[in-house]
């Protein structure tokens, strides 16, 4: 591997083959052991490298414990945002710091353990673009979102254009080319492993067993959990918004039916349709209109979103 220096600010540092992004939030315990962990698995490796830790507005000591591991190790590179603002955020701005020949995208909380990473590294040399960790098996997992994990990649492969692989995190190896063309991708509303995805290149599964967290609770509540989902949707497909109108066109057809049908009855018969009946109906439609015009603002939204060009984060600091 290439070993060539870089010149900042008159120091020489050596050029780092790869690069280890990792955004944290509120892991001032599990911060010491992924550190240990990380260095004893990349030193092992023997190629230069770098660790690239993003606070995402941390509530807890997180950035203290990285502003240490900094001190102590110049390996250590710290993004320190001004607020949280998301975690496929921090992993962009990883992206946008990196320096490696290769870039790791790993989890903080050693779900994700860091020594599957000599296993995408073997990928990676045997010539694959992208590596991706596939989970076989996921500890300590509800049974609940295991069954919605799994209807979230089925239906993503249903509704999308893009083929993204079951059963996958943001855990995940990423070259340098790879990482040149998200980097160039400023969507706010992002959903990396489904662009890494969009961005093609040869791309290779290394299968793992996902851990337990080593401490403290998920970063994904239900209701965000939601919210990652309808960004992933609303990125990748116009399903919803086809939907709209295949079902205004449905409607439209059933109430054309209905006035034949009435006026029918009306002539051969006398029979009015009571007020009841009628007031359901527009009560249904009106349903129908809000939830479609919700399903609209969600599009509209995120182009306001995009329009307004706002940067994607504000970092507080860098500590090189």
């Amino acid at each position: 591997m290439s070993m060539d220096k870089l010149e900042t600010g008159g120091a020489s540092t050596i050029q780092p083959t790869f690069s280890i992004v990792a955004p944290v939030f509120n892991e001032e315990e599990t911060l010491p052991h992924f550190y240990r962990r990380v260095i004893e698995v990349m030193e092992g490796i023997g190629d230069p490298f770098e660790l690239i830790l993003i606070n995402d507005g941390s509530r807890d000591g997180s950035f203290r414990t990285m502003h240490e591991l900094h001190t102590r190790d110049p390996r250590v590179r710290v993004i320190d945002f001004s607020r949280n603002f998301g975690h496929q955020i921090a992993i962009s701005a990883g992206l946008d710091h990196a320096r490696g020949a290769a870039v790791i995208i790993i989890d903080s909380d050693l779900q994700d353990p860091p020594e599957v990473i000599p296993q995408l590294i073997v990928r990676w040399q045997d010539g694959a673009e992208v590596v991706y960790a596939q989970r076989n098996r996921r500890k300590g997992e509800t049974k609940f979102k295991l069954m919605s994990a799994a209807i979230f990649y089925r239906l993503m492969t249903r509704i999308t254009s893009i083929s993204i692989p079951h059963d996958t995190g943001d855990f995940r190896l990423l070259d340098r080319r790879v990482v040149d063309a998200l980097v160039k991708m400023r969507e706010h509303h992002r959903f990396m492993r489904g662009l890494s995805a969009w961005v093609g290149f040869r791309q290779e599964a290394v299968l793992y067993e996902r851990q337990e967290r080593f401490a403290g609770s998920t970063k994904y509540p239900l209701f965000k959990m939601i919210g990652f989902s309808l960004d992933a949707i609303t990125s990748f497909s116009h399903l919803p918004l086809e939907l709209a109108t295949s079902f205004g066109f449905v409607l439209a057809a059933i109430s054309l039916v209905g006035i034949v049908i009435a006026a029918l009855l009306r002539i051969f018969t006398g029979a009015i349709v009571g007020q009841a009946s009628t007031l359901i109906l527009v009560l249904f439609l009106g349903g129908i209109q809000l939830i479609f015009l919700g399903i609209i603002g969600e599009y509209l939204g995120r182009i306001y979103d995009e329009v307004r060009a706002r940067p994607l984060y504000i970092a507080r600091e860098v500590l090189d």
